[in-house]
């Protein structure tokens, strides 16, 4: 699922960050080549900002301490560890960081010191985005993605309605921000999701259904689909 970073509602944290060749398409999240062109393809592996995946998509947005004094918004898109960095950059997206002219200058310094927090995602609308994974094969396998979030709040758990007990069944998050469940319930027209949202800086936490079904049929494998969530 895709966010934009920002840890504690401008609560900045100092960091260091570094950079490499290029994105990778088969990144940690598990958004294939999405994780390469998310928010015009600035994009970061992360480390503490990570969390297991939970971190995938959210938007961070950076300030540098050196006097290139550049700052850049970037989405999550893979892990990414360095020596005592948070961020790992492609090349493209680390050079933005510096001011005109001073792009080759910041390339030569291999690793800066730069301060961080997550910010809310505007760069596609302002509702949830899920994808429905390659993998899914129904109605024996269900598998999403949540690639765009707009809001500070992680989701930390998914559970999909079985209609016949009206009793909700937990999914499981393998990896990234993949959530997938074995033996879906059997459902008419589409399966109905809710998801368990907690804040990013503080304890709050609420379960939020969204009217959106996601379609049982392998016919719209590879999707997206809107979710008008609201707290």
């Amino acid at each position: 699922m895709m966010l934009l970073f920002v840890l504690g509602y401008g609560q900045d944290i100092y960091s260091r960050a570094t950079y490499f060749g290029q994105a990778n398409p088969n990144g940690a999240c598990g958004y294939g080549e999405y994780g390469r062109t998310a928010n015009d393809g600035y994009v970061a592996g992360v480390d503490r900002p990570y969390k297991n995946g939970i971190g995938c998509g959210k938007v961070q947005d950076k300030r540098m301490h050196t006097r290139w004094g550049g700052g850049l918004v970037v989405v999550a898109t893979d892990f990414g560890m360095g020596d005592r960095t948070d961020f790992l950059f492609p090349a493209k997206t680390y050079a933005k960081m510096a001011q005109p002219g001073l792009e080759a200058e910041l390339l030569s310094y291999g690793v800066v010191n730069i301060e961080y927090h997550r910010v809310p995602c505007t760069f596609r609308g302002s509702n949830f985005i899920v994808n429905i994974h390659e993998a899914t094969r129904y109605p024996n396998y269900l598998a999403i993605i949540i690639t765009y979030n707009p809001i500070l709040y992680d989701v930390v758990g998914i559970q999909v309605l079985q209609e016949e007990t009206q009793e909700w069944k937990p999914m499981r998050k393998p990896f990234g921000a993949v959530w997938d469940l074995e033996n879906p319930p059997r459902v008419n027209g589409g399966y109905r999701l809710r998801y368990f949202l907690q804040a990013s800086n503080t304890n709050a936490a609420t379960w939020v259904e969204s009217p959106t079904l996601i379609p049982a049929n392998n016919s719209r494998k590879g999707a997206d689909f809107e979710l008008a969530i609201k707290l």
